[in-house]
């Protein structure tokens, strides 16, 4: 195997010369990295135990071992291990990039299908297994009306919980609270959409319906609101808490009341925080079809009025049209996931350039 020397360069008279140092060349990793795909290739394909998959975590083994062998012969061990421990880092990032490409790929090439103009035109509404037309109009409007009401109830209320938690909260009553918020944390969607509907749609909503529960997608805000709660209080807690102290013994100095010095100086500087913290809530929040199913009961019909009749959303949508019979549902529930993750990057990129424009305008 070939090998690169770093020649000493003329040195001045009293001037000590540089050590030669061998580097393994950058066609030699190459290399191993292409033997180490075809043999993993063989190996898999020819003894017919697996797919890509196990074709690439293979290869991967195959060129850690390979490169450590070829370094610790021309490098020596040190910087033999040096150089595969940050090879396994690469690996490992690609190897995790790996499923999120793949899923990107996926949905794009299958949801680009239906993205027409009647597809985000049209609702459900009298559309028949034989019907290559319909769209997911009125779920796109359901989700964006029972996320919009959730995160409206949900982010001053989990904002305030983590203001308290750390700005006041002491003793025996912040615990609690922090262990019922940890607790929250991990309630499944389904257990949310059944408090809702015993609470609010079969004891409180008949006394505002003639009698008749209503399920209705505010119902469905507040299911998404028990998900989301936990989310926010728990990110804001702990952006809240990385301010520095001297920020706020700086403000309580110059005699800024402590309520003041929260709102003007702790939130400002914490606000890229919390804004991350709730648009992974609301990225929850999106995708949950439990809560939805169990409380605003979906529809193929438009509905604007979120506090009236049965409301869809996306998730809803993607769910019903992936059990359906028609040979043309397929393509609406891909095309829907599509729209689903496009609106909450959406989302997320338009919060992210708002938190950022108001920090450089302070």
């Amino acid at each position: 195997m070939t090998t690169t020397t770093t020649a000493p360069p003329s040195t001045a008279p009293g001037q000590s010369p540089q050590l030669r140092t061998r580097r393994l060349p950058v066609v030699a990793s190459l290399g191993i990295a292409v033997a180490a795909v075809v043999l993993s290739a063989a190996v898999v394909y020819g003894a017919g135990i697996g797919g890509t998959a196990l074709v690439v975590a293979l290869a991967v083994v195959f060129y850690l071992v390979g490169l450590f062998l070829a370094s610790n012969a021309v490098e020596g061990r040190r910087q033999a291990r040096n150089r595969t421990w940050s090879a396994l880092i690469h690996s490992a990032f690609v190897l995790a990039l790996l499923p999120l490409a793949s899923v990107t790929w996926t949905l794009v090439s299958k949801g680009i299908e239906r993205l027409d103009g009647n597809f985000f035109g049209t609702s459900m509404n009298n559309i028949g297994a034989r019907d290559p037309n319909g769209g997911a109009y009125h779920a796109i409007i359901g989700t964006l009306e029972q996320v919009g009401v959730a995160t409206l109830i949900t982010v001053p209320l989990g904002i305030a919980c983590a203001i308290y938690i750390v700005e006041y909260g002491r003793g025996r009553f912040a615990f609690t609270i922090r262990f019922f918020v940890d607790v929250m944390t991990g309630i499944p969607s389904i257990v949310a959409g059944l408090f809702v509907l015993a609470f609010w749609i079969l004891i409180v909503s008949p006394y505002f319906n003639d009698g008749r529960p209503g399920y209705s997608g505010f119902a469905a805000s507040l299911a998404l609101s028990v998900l989301m709660l936990p989310t926010i209080v728990r990110s804001t807690e702990e952006m809240l808490r990385l301010v520095p102290a001297p920020l706020r013994e700086g403000a309580y100095a110059l005699g800024i009341p402590k309520w003041k010095t929260i709102l003007r100086i702790v939130l400002p500087t914490a606000l890229p925080g919390i804004v991350t913290g709730v648009m992974l809530a609301v990225a929850r929040a999106a995708g949950e079809t439990a809560p939805v199913l169990l409380v605003a009961g979906g529809g193929a019909a438009i509905n604007f009025n979120p506090f009236e009749n049965n409301q869809s959303s996306l998730a809803l949508y993607v769910y019903q049209q992936a059990g359906d019979a028609s040979r043309y549902a397929p393509a609406r529930a891909w095309a829907a996931a599509l729209t689903l993750v496009a609106l909450v990057l959406i989302l997320t990129i338009a919060a992210k350039l708002l938190a950022r424009r108001n920090r450089f305008s302070r």
